[in-house]
């Protein structure tokens, strides 16, 4: 038995929406790109949705419709997938990080606020801020959006694990608290476009610089051109862009995926439960919600109480992975990569980052993860944890 941490769920209606746009006249971009466009924006409550061709371009394309270059300062949490900090980057900003919190992993309020005080003395604030929904909760968004009003930076919400899941009772990605959000597609993540991704906005002019990006920097819209159209041919290079685009067939499938959106994020919490229940008296800290949030729940996360066990969490994480339990760790600090590292980041300025990444494991969760393999992955962890 071999069970993944994640895994995408394929249906016929899903196989059937793919073959129909392989049968028709458009692979590329056609009507099931603003078709899926149009499912998320509903879903969500946002003005404006925008599909690319992964969750890193539309980073990368949020950023810029922002204004991030040269000179600017981007900050994101300290445990996050490599690409929340990149797109400040491929900007030419650079970036710096924020601790996390002890219970939900996400980006440190209080901490983001001690820091945004020094920057301010110090005259380096800023000019974005990136929230990473860890797991698919979501940080504590209000408290955050005060502080951008307070200090004057924009906000890119990172959703990439939270499509499906609420803030206030609100579905996450209607920026009512940011200038941008975005959502992955990526096979594990909770619908899939096989690659792909989404930036979600209110803000008509963000939407319109986003979609511009997207595709080379081209326009077919008179009104953004320099000089009246030479013919139904024209169209005009008004910004450096790039082929971002998501293609129909993503797009079918996306659409079909997001039919049953609320569905897979239900089963997700009733996995969660039953591991909830599984593993209360192990020596391990399970995953805490806060009241406030409905997570979308891509991962299950558990931290290993390691003084309380006789292993370490090396040998318990590749105990797991000899029993064919592909366990993962989300995710390695990024100050501690190479590339960062020689920036000079010092650890002990993320006490919590560290402490996560000495401790947790992410454990199987996905929607068709059966009860057979969810006891097998505890028993198994029940032996390792002994």
């Amino acid at each position: 038995m071999v069970i993944p941490y994640g895994r995408q769920h394929i249906s016929q209606d899903d196989i059937d929406a793919v073959t129909e746009v392989l049968r028709s006249d458009y692979l590329t971009q056609g009507p099931a790109v603003p078709a899926f466009e149009q499912a998320i924006a509903e879903h969500c409550g946002a003005r404006h949705a925008v599909a690319v061709c992964n969750a890193t371009a539309a980073l990368h394309i949020a950023c810029l419709a922002l204004g991030v270059g040269p000179g600017d300062l981007v900050w994101t949490t300290a445990v996050t997938f490599v690409a929340s900090a990149n797109c400040a980057l491929y900007c030419g900003a650079e970036v710096d990080f924020v601790d996390i919190d002890a219970r939900t992993y996400n980006i440190d309020v209080d901490a983001l606020a001690a820091k945004l005080e020094q920057a301010a003395q110090s005259g380096r604030l800023p000019k974005v801020v990136i929230p990473v929904h860890l797991c698919g909760q979501s940080c504590d968004m209000a408290a955050i959006h005060a502080l951008g009003q307070r200090y004057g930076f924009r906000i890119i919400e990172d959703a990439s694990h939270a499509i499906g899941g609420k803030y206030r009772g609100e579905p996450i990605g209607n920026c009512r608290y940011s200038d941008i959000a975005v959502f992955s597609f990526h096979p594990v993540k909770i619908i899939t476009t096989a690659e792909g991704g989404m930036a979600v906005t209110q803000d008509d002019e963000l939407a319109r610089t986003l979609r511009l990006l997207r595709s080379h920097g081209i326009t077919r819209d008179e009104q953004d051109m320099s000089q009246p159209a030479d013919g139904p041919w024209y169209y005009e290079q008004i910004d450096l862009g790039f082929n971002y685009r998501m293609t129909d067939m993503q797009a079918a499938l996306g659409a079909s995926q997001a039919r049953n959106l609320e569905a897979f994020v239900a089963q997700r919490h009733v996995i969660a439960r039953r591991y909830d229940s599984l593993l209360a008296d192990l020596p391990l800290q399970l995953p805490w919600q806060h009241p406030d949030c409905y997570s979308g729940l891509h991962l299950y996360v558990i931290r290993l109480k390691l003084d309380a066990i006789g292993r370490s969490h090396r040998e318990v994480f590749e105990a797991l992975r000899a029993d064919g339990i592909l366990v993962n760790l989300h995710y390695i600090p990024v100050y501690r990569q190479p590339y960062h590292a020689r920036v000079g980041y010092a650890p002990a300025a993320f006490p919590q980052a560290e402490r996560y990444y000495a401790e947790a494991i992410s454990l199987p969760m996905f929607p068709q993860l059966s009860q057979q393999e969810q006891d097998f992955v505890c028993a198994r962890l029940r032996t390792h944890l002994a």
